[in-house]
């Protein structure tokens, strides 16, 4: 008795110890947190007052912030009450402004409209992709940055502004009146058939909207006699997991986990479920995904994958496992701050970067092999984490002929389609459209036209060559072979838009849809060639290969 009674005591004396150890651990850090707080604060304060040269405040503050968030990953920011517009559409998809895309143009100096937004004020103004925009309300845009330009083009809704434009083809500006209004960003932008029984919708984003976007898609393809389904995810980074988990729950059982989550804290350890019936239990499947997948996007087609409820198709995404949660802090600012991470249905993470364990530069990298485990779906396959989703059906991307690169970096072909819509106003319907032999004559004049010329990376290495040979004093004895060399790889540009006249077409008729009918139109003409899209269509249309990759 005595023993046990010895016993009990040694025992309770070390929880004793362990909690006294725990409470001076927590003191120490709550001290630490104290002092750093009281150094930035008398920092903060004397550089304010004696430094040589006036200082702002807010600016500095906020450059401190961002540097010691930077430390950590780059989920984790904080928002000052000036960019709460910026957090909030990142959130809903909405915000008040013209609605469309900008670009800044060196060459002109001013921000330019890339593309206007279908039924946005931009849109029913009549602005066109490549206006010049060379005042805002009567103040000159000329130098501004496109975070500048952006900014005074957004307001509150219903007020009106009040725009100088440089428009191709016109002698003089234009002025522009347009009323702003709460733009909102439709996260699925296209959905249709791309076969007699096949469905398609391309998923941009997970906002507040999104589970009724896609599930509207769902019922009218349904209506249209869909057998089987393309979910295109390539492309959408992600956005609110809640809405990744009601998506997931229109294609698996009530009741299943689609994910859960796990932080340093136990209120952020949680678990999602299937909570109604699926709209399609049973329905062929296919989703598409590529290196900028992320986040919600691969919860999504991770929990398809673990339950095999779908067939992956496309390249490993981009292995985003990290769990942000909003929190409001003082002065109407907030922080989004990674609190978890997330573990789809299988047991895996499939976070890629290892942000915790930084090299002596400061640079992070990919989680190692050594370290990646297997995992098994429902099925019993098997599957990896650390490195995002590996398709079922990869697809290697196609390389870009360097004439292709140099057209796409000078934008000429968005600088054609602009000079070529002025003389054609209306190209055929994206169902049907095609670069005729007239179309591309056409481009290729207009390049002679603009002198356009370009320098392979084989060739810049032939003149290093050259330099070093004549530095050296062998040039003399090569000479012959080095202008033979010269001479065969000269790239005729003539010669190599013939080459390359596929891709360069590809590029040419991208821009066309883009101008003509916008980012509807150019998915749904990309659904006629998309290898991606070819190659699902193949598997959904292949009973024994979908079963057999499902198995």
């Amino acid at each position: 008795m005595r023993k046990r009674t010895r016993t009990l005591m040694m025992v309770a004396g070390i929880l004793v110890l362990g909690l006294a150890a725990l409470s001076l651990k927590e003191d120490e850090k709550r001290f630490q947190i104290s002092k750093g707080l009281n150094i930035f604060a008398t920092l903060f304060r004397d550089v304010n007052t004696f430094y040589v040269d006036d200082v702002d405040p807010e600016q500095m503050v906020q450059a401190g912030i961002d540097a010691m968030l930077e430390s950590l990953d780059p989920y984790t920011v904080y928002y000052p009450e000036s960019k709460m517009e910026e957090f909030n559409m990142m959130t809903t998809g909405e915000y008040a402004g013209i609605g469309a895309i900008i670009g800044y143009r060196p060459d002109k100096d001013y921000v330019i409209i890339r593309e206007p937004y279908k039924g946005t004020p931009s849109d029913k103004a009549g602005l066109l992709p490549g206006d010049a925009i060379l005042e805002i309300d009567g103040e000159s845009m000329k130098g501004k940055d496109v975070a500048s330009v952006s900014a005074r083009l957004k307001g509150k809704p219903g007020e009106e502004v009040a725009l100088k434009i440089e428009r191709v083809g016109e002698e003089k500006p234009m002025e522009v009146k347009l009323q702003r209004e709460v733009v909102q960003l439709p996260c699925v932008p296209y959905y249709g058939m791309v076969s007699n029984e096949v469905g398609y919708i391309c998923f941009t984003g997970f906002i507040d909207k999104s589970a009724d976007e896609v599930r509207n898609a769902i019922m009218d393809l349904r209506g249209r006699g869909m057998q089987s389904l393309i979910i295109d995810l390539r492309g959408n980074g992600g956005g609110l997991l809640d809405q990744a988990v009601e998506i997931a729950n229109y294609f698996l059982p009530k009741g299943s986990l689609v994910v859960s989550t796990k932080g340093k804290l136990k209120q952020w350890d949680k678990e999602f479920f299937a909570t109604k019936n699926p709209l399609l239990p049973d329905m062929r499947i296919a989703v598409l995904i590529d290196r900028s997948s992320a986040s919600a996007s691969e919860i999504l087609s991770g929990a398809l994958q673990d339950y095999d409820r779908a067939v992956i198709v496309g390249e490993r995404s981009f292995g985003k496992g990290l769990v942000q949660t909003t929190r409001d802090l003082v002065y109407n600012t907030k922080l989004k701050v990674t609190t978890a991470k997330y573990y789809i249905p299988s047991g895996r993470c499939i976070q890629a970067v290892d942000y915790s364990h930084r090299n002596p530069d400061g640079s992070v990298g990919v989680i190692p092999d050594s370290l990646v485990s297997a995992f098994q779906t429902k099925a019993g396959r098997t599957v990896y984490d650390g490195g995002g989703i590996t398709p079922d059906v990869k697809i290697i991307p196609d390389t870009m002929a360097k004439v292709t690169q140099e057209l796409l970096l000078d934008d000429l072909f968005f600088d054609f389609v602009n000079e070529y819509a002025l003389t054609h106003p209306t190209i055929a319907s994206p169902a049907t459209f095609v670069v005729t032999d007239e179309m591309y004559a056409s481009f290729k004049e207009y390049l002679k036209r603009h002198e356009f010329e370009y320098e392979t990376a084989t060739q810049v290495m032939l003149e290093r060559l050259v330099a070093v040979a004549q530095k050296e004093k062998y040039y003399e004895q090569v000479a012959g072979d080095i202008e033979s060399l010269k001479e065969d790889l000269s790239h005729p540009l003539e010669r190599d838009l013939d080459v390359f006249r596929e891709e360069i077409a590809d590029m040419l008729a991208d821009q066309m849809m883009t101008r003509y009918y916008m980012q509807e139109g150019l998915i749904e003409y990309n659904t006629r060639y998309d290898k991606g899209i070819r190659r699902a269509l193949d598997v959904l249309s292949n009973t024994e290969e979908y079963e057999s990759l499902l198995k």
